[in-house]
């Protein structure tokens, strides 16, 4: 691991295309998921009489809430002011309520406890800058299949990736019992995505609890991604979180931990860009002071529209209400045809394939221009083990028709082959 304190920074000089870039961990950031697929697919051309459909990238189609747009395009004079990093007291008003309606807590303090941010992708990535130091040693620990963010986080912060294997026989969740006491002693940051992505995968409640008193112990910080928590299957048995968690341990201080929620899935708004962090406020204190001068401040009009959005529960039952009949209707079309589940919560199918993930990926877009994404894209190679190889992710995201319509198309390549 280099150092950041014994390198000369014009040694670490490296020329491209006659630009100097500083940074040499940028060296260190691998393609992004979507970068391989398209050169995956580079060459392959889909039939012309099939139209398109992606199932790749889980960006989600149903309509945004009505409501939203009408108070954006109502307070667009908000834009002539400069808005506050830490966001205003409506919207964290807003969240901590929701967060303590959601989760059953005792209580969330809005003034400390709550960070608006824009979108937990970013906030995601910006957490390890402000909670890891870069010394010798220090770990992000991960799970594995992950969402890419963690892992550049972990790299630009000057910190050593820790892979946590996720499989079939763990439940898709991350085997913490692999993870040794010297390990925990390193570890800096902890990433968790309960519901998971890709699998959809819930966490107990008593593995949070673990984990929680392993911070505690060890002196790390947990960053939950919760942005699939409101899409599950059961209206009467919603995913835990961390917050919750902790909570029922007694400690409303939420101390060591935090938890991103974002509207991106709740609300299908995606190109909002509006989340937040909440947890230990020592941590988010910390964590402001960091994002003043990183310059992150949500539009004003945002903020208005988050708050009405956070606080309105009938779009969000609706929405989840689409994803219950797609998923019946796309696992009924596929017919047992691939060894596949319904997830726990989430959006998406994480299914074995008949021939290596990426062969088959290149061969469901080439005979029946439907796009999935090979797993193995999503994960890295952990003693010799890749856990997301042949599997791919079909994010059921378009509508009805069209997953139908691609699960139908699914089938009969598999029948074929």
């Amino acid at each position: 691991m280099r150092s950041h304190t014994d390198c000369d920074p014009r040694a670490a000089r490296r020329t491209t295309g006659g630009l100097s870039a500083v940074n040499p961990d940028l060296d260190r950031l691998q393609p992004y998921p979507f970068e391989r697929l398209r050169a995956l697919l580079d060459g392959a051309e889909p039939p012309p009489d099939r139209s398109a459909i992606a199932l790749s990238i889980g960006e989600p189609r149903h309509s945004a809430p009505a409501f939203v747009a009408d108070i954006l395009a109502a307070n667009l004079e908000g834009i002539s002011k400069y808005p506050a990093t830490r966001g205003s007291a409506e919207l964290r008003e807003s969240i901590a309520s929701w967060l303590t309606r959601r989760f059953r807590l005792p209580g969330v303090d809005a003034e400390r406890q709550v960070l608006p941010v824009n979108g937990t992708r970013e906030a995601l990535f910006a957490i390890a800058q402000a909670t890891v130091a870069a010394q010798a040693g220090a770990r992000v620990l991960m799970p594995n299949p992950f969402y890419q963010i963690y892992e550049g986080a972990a790299v630009l912060a000057g910190a050593v990736p820790q892979y946590l294997n996720c499989s079939a026989d763990q439940g898709f969740l991350p085997d913490f019992d692999r993870v040794t006491v010297d390990e925990w002693r390193a570890c800096q940051l902890l990433y968790i995505c309960t519901p998971g992505n890709p699998a959809g995968a819930v966490m107990p409640m008593e593995t949070l609890q673990r984990l929680v008193r392993l911070a505690r112990e060890h002196d790390f910080v947990i960053a939950s991604d919760e942005c699939y928590s409101e899409i599950y299957p059961n209206e009467q048995a919603p995913p835990p979180g961390l917050l919750q968690a902790c909570a029922a341990m007694g400690d409303s201080d939420y101390r060591r931990c935090l938890v991103f929620h974002s509207l991106s899935k709740r609300s299908n708004l995606p190109g909002l860009r509006s989340g937040f962090v909440a947890g230990d406020a020592d941590v988010l204190a910390d964590f402001l002071r960091y994002r003043t001068y990183h310059g992150c401040a949500m539009p004003p009009h945002h903020q208005l529209a988050s708050a009405a959005a956070w606080q309105d529960e009938e779009h969000v039952v609706a929405n989840r209400s689409l994803y219950r009949e797609k998923f019946t209707a796309v696992l009924d079309t596929l017919g047992g045809c691939l060894a596949v589940t319904e997830p726990e919560a989430g959006f998406y199918l994480w299914p074995t394939t008949p021939e290596a993930d990426t062969d088959f990926a290149r061969r469901l877009y080439h005979s029946q221009n439907v796009t999935v994404l090979p797993g193995r894209f999503l994960g890295r190679e952990v003693a010799g083990n890749n856990p997301g190889e042949n599997r791919v992710r079909m994010a059921l995201v378009a509508s009805r028709e069209d997953c139908v319509e691609a699960a139908a198309r699914i089938a009969a390549l598999v029948r074929a082959l």
